[in-house]
């Protein structure tokens, strides 16, 4: 009798290995074609541009079309430029072409369906799960098709498991996503301008390194005064440990135990929110950096997992029917996301003393020794991956020329926080080099004389 198929048993199949090395190799030969060069724009693309902001009603906010190629922590765009990515779509990539996630896509294109979900899951999604589980300690865990997904399941969890509860608790200048709401929790008016109020949200006040007591004491006053005027009526409280867009502000171990007490003295579920932290701290979870693991009853994590996830504990196992969705992600999203995670894992990635740290300490060091000679530089500010810094004061106007000016010189960040408005980068951790970080450091260097003069 003939044994059951298996697609490892194809993948592993010489014709598939053979084509995947002709494929490497032919992208290899365009990369050393293309990528060695200087990053000097040789084709106009303006009309293009345009084509692009009237098929979206908006501009871009680059002029960046990727050509497709790529290498490390570079990418090659289509008006011949070489860009450094130190922003990785907002954290979502873990570098360009590299050959483990290429070999990986193709594995999944091999695959009978496209997209996986609620009806339908291969193998790997189990295998995502358990090794997101395994981790976590937690005890469940749904994958989703955005960061956005995660974190509207998990409210469902929360309101779910508190019926009658009307309203959250979130960090001031916290940052949680775009949906309707979502919106209503991310503390920025101008992300609900024109959107119904769906969740009634309070905020607290976040850590202060300057301050670290009274901070806390302030933001656990603001807990007990909010649960007074409002009995009752908190489903939850919605935590960034690292605030990513209000400023890559950094928080601290004993101010969140702290919090998770007191909330927790008052049934509250507590609710972290990993989408943008995930792999990038001395952990895989920022949970764990902070030593709070066992404290939180559900994290959400995407971006670098490529595919997103909800992941809680056992007591929030919710009735049939309130969490599901046609897809989950893309077979490709979830042969990578398994990948990226199992590589950062088994490569060195973590503790005080692994790359993530090593890397983001570097970078910050060399924007510190920049400082002494830009008066107008301040930070740098974050933690391991995620590294901001404030330039020219932190003044709207002359940032986003700051911005444009490093885009134009070949470095790629983006923009956090708002008064004073920073720069932030999302190193490429899968690719990034200390050479890497000092070309950026040079870029930083020369963009910062051009919007001075």
């Amino acid at each position: 009798m003939s044994q059951p198929f298996h697609l490892k048993r194809m993948l592993q199949d010489q014709r598939i290995v053979q084509a995947k090395a002709l494929i490497r190799e032919t992208i290899q030969e365009y990369q050393h074609q293309f990528m060695n060069k200087p990053a000097s724009i040789i084709r106009d693309i303006t009309p293009e541009l345009t084509q692009h902001a009237a098929y979206r009603g908006a501009p871009l906010f680059f002029p960046y079309v990727s050509s497709g190629l790529g290498k490390g922590a570079k990418v090659l765009l289509t008006d011949g430029s070489i860009k450094l990515d130190f922003i990785n779509g907002i954290g979502a990539h873990f570098g360009h072409s590299l050959d483990f996630l290429q070999d990986a896509s193709i594995d999944a294109a091999l695959e009978d369906t496209i997209m996986q979900g609620n009806l339908q899951q291969n193998e790997r999604s189990f295998e995502l799960m358990k090794l997101l589980l395994d981790v976590s300690q937690k005890d469940h865990c749904i994958l989703t098709s955005s960061g956005a997904m995660a974190n509207e399941n998990g409210l469902k969890l929360m309101f779910h498991y508190r019926p009658g509860a009307t309203r959250i608790m979130a960090f001031e200048n916290c940052f949680m996503g775009r949906t309707i709401t979502l919106a209503q929790i991310t503390d920025k008016a101008v992300y609900r301008h024109g959107l119904p109020t769906t969740i009634h949200v309070d905020y607290i006040p976040f850590y202060d390194p300057q301050s670290p007591t009274e901070s806390r004491n302030a933001a656990i006053h603001a807990i007990e005064t909010l649960i007074m005027r409002y009995p009752n009526q908190y489903a939850g409280l919605c935590m960034e440990l690292v605030q990513g867009e209000g400023g890559y502000n950094v928080g601290d171990e004993g101010f969140f135990k702290a919090i998770i007490d007191t909330v927790k003295t008052h049934h509250m579920t507590v609710l972290v929110d990993e989408v943008q932290t995930f792999g990038r701290t001395s952990e895989l979870f920022a949970s764990q950096h902070f030593n709070i693991l066992n404290d939180v009853d559900i994290i959400t994590i995407g971006k670098l997992s490529q595919v997103c996830a909800t992941i809680y504990a056992g007591h929030l196992v919710p009735k049939p029917g309130l969490i599901s969705q046609t897809y989950t992600a893309s077979t490709t999203a979830i042969e990578c996301g398994y990948h990226i995670i199992t590589h950062l894992l088994n490569n060195g990635y973590f503790g005080s003393d692994g790359r993530n740290m090593v890397l983001g300490n570097f970078f910050t060091a060399s924007l510190q020794k920049l400082a002494k000679t830009h008066s107008g530089l301040h930070g740098p500010y974050g933690i391991g991956g995620m590294v901001a810094m404030t330039p020219l004061h932190g003044e709207r106007s002359g940032v986003m020329d700051f911005l444009m000016a490093l885009f134009h010189n070949g470095l790629m960040g983006f923009t956090t926080g708002r008064s004073p408005l920073r720069i932030r980068f999302l190193l490429p951790l899968g690719a990034v080099t200390k050479a890497d970080i000092e070309e950026a450091i040079t870029i930083i260097d020369r963009s910062l004389y051009d919007v001075s003069r």
